[in-house]
């Protein structure tokens, strides 16, 4: 059986030249039903992640990572800080089904749902098209001289890629900090808020140079996805692959001659036009296996099947397919290692689930005020307390009190004695409670507290209470 070609080709990578400086890829512009898909599915995405912020479900942003504020929303479920172990539990049952998705289809992730790839492929590529024409008109642009054609070129693309970078800055501020607050600032004028507009700037030098000009590099070096794909991936994995085996043939790959027949004489059907390389976003070739730089985009199978389709040969020469499938011809199977992938995801998820039906919607901390003992008021010992109420719901309590249920006592709230608590927000005050020694269990006594608005019970509660060792 023919070899594949050796593995020199993993010690570089395409976007460095032998000299060790930048080297720019020019793809050709993909066509076919699979970049047809792609297209759709991209713009679906590009809606979705331009609008999430800004949709509401019942008063709670669809999508928000206040890191600041420590306040996340995900699909309009609020996580508040008290919920960070639901929002890390959410993360890993994220990473675990990326993992498994990874095992069973390899990086096409990368390709078709990527944030990066999508405004990458289809935003910024698509108008670099449109300004400098195809793969050839680019490479040709490249070399020529700073004529006026080239500079009118290169200054209208330039400008049109700041304004979008300043556009997507502002739905990642907005993911940041939240719509309304971004709205809020944007009302007030930039000169109200120069700090905002300052990282607003950033954020838009930072879109700017990966999108003009770092490109594919984040895929190949800074996103740690795809050395995770290393880890993941087997025999058994679908992935977009060359089929070697028919490609190859006993002789190799061979130019096309239409007068020949390339079975008789050993070839492959692989004609080695390389239309496979020329259309790759991130410029490496398929026909050396499956590579850390593949994101799975299938441009290279759309064009591989026109050229198939010209040249009278059987489509699929590249295709969705794992290892097995090409060399041993099995047709895929769940294996164990997916199977214990998808029982881990499965009890994470009913677990994410369960303690999501089992949050409550107000949180209440009643904690002993640190340094502070016991004091004598009368005949009762008297302890201070701190507390916080969180609100995570869409109404606001404006009269909340607390009553001590076990043991009996007194609760005293220092200022009023009643407070509001907004919808989505948290009061926070002081407040003393009062027992007779008499109905204390010794030196520490958990208490039970209830918190009502109005006559309504919205939250129970626990603390201890101190007092003296021997006070009998």
């Amino acid at each position: 059986m023919s070899k594949l070609p050796d593995d020199s080709f993993r010690d570089t990578i395409s976007t460095i030249d032998e000299e060790g400086k930048r080297s720019y890829i020019f793809p050709k512009k993909p066509v076919g039903k699979f970049y047809d898909k792609r297209k759709l599915l991209s713009y679906f995405l590009l809606a979705f992640l331009l609008s999430a912020p800004f949709i509401k479900i019942n008063g709670n942003q669809f999508m928000m990572f206040n890191v600041i504020e420590r306040r996340f929303n995900i699909f309009s479920f609020p996580f508040w800080p008290q919920d960070f172990h639901l929002f890390v539990i959410s993360m890993i049952t994220g990473v675990v089904g990326l993992a498994l998705f990874t095992v069973v289809f390899g990086r096409i992730f990368c390709g078709w749902f990527c944030p990066q790839t999508i405004f990458m492929e289809m935003v910024f590529r698509r108008i670099e098209y449109l300004i400098d024409g195809d793969r050839a008109q680019q490479i040709r642009l490249a070399k020529q001289d700073w004529d006026a054609e080239k500079i009118r070129k290169r200054v209208t693309k330039w400008i049109v890629f700041f304004i979008i970078s300043f556009i997507i800055a502002n739905v990642f501020l907005a993911y940041l900090i939240g719509s309304d607050k971004l709205i809020e600032f944007i009302k007030e004028g930039p000169t109200n808020n120069i700090s905002t507009l300052i990282a607003l700037l950033i954020f838009t030098g930072v879109f700017y140079f990966i999108y003009a000009w770092f490109r594919e590099q984040v895929c190949i070096i800074a996103c740690p996805y795809g050395r995770m794909q290393g880890v993941l991936l087997d025999n058994k994995s679908i992935n977009v692959a060359y089929d070697h085996v028919r490609g190859e043939g006993e002789t190799g790959r061979a130019k096309f001659n239409k007068n020949e027949d390339r079975a008789a004489l050993g070839k492959g059907d692989c004609i080695d036009c390389k239309v496979c390389v020329h259309v790759c976003p991130t410029g490496i070739d398929i026909r050396n296996g499956t590579q850390l730089e593949c994101i799975n985009c299938t441009a290279c199978i759309d064009e591989c099947d026109t050229i198939m389709e010209k040249v009278g040969l059987p489509k699929g020469l590249i295709r969705y397919a794992s290892e097995d499938e090409i060399v041993k011809k099995e047709k895929f199977k769940l294996t164990t290692r997916m199977k214990g992938y998808i029982a881990v995801l499965a009890i994470l998820t009913g677990v994410l689930v369960g303690m999501l039906f089992l949050r409550n919607d107000v949180e209440a901390t009643i904690l002993h005020l640190p340094g502070q003992l016991f004091q004598h008021k009368g005949e009762k010992l008297s302890n201070v307390y701190t507390y916080k109420v969180v609100n995570k719901t869409e109404h606001g309590f404006d009269n909340v009190t607390f009553k001590l249920i076990d043991p009996k006592g007194e609760i005293k709230l220092v200022g009023s004695p009643s407070f509001k608590v907004p919808r989505q927000g948290l009061a926070q005050g002081t407040l003393f409670i009062e027992i007779h020694p008499a109905f204390l269990s010794g030196d520490k006594t958990e208490l039970k507290i209830e918190v009502y608005n109005d006559k309504k019970l919205i939250e129970t509660t626990t603390t201890n209470f101190i007092g003296p060792r021997n006070f009998n």
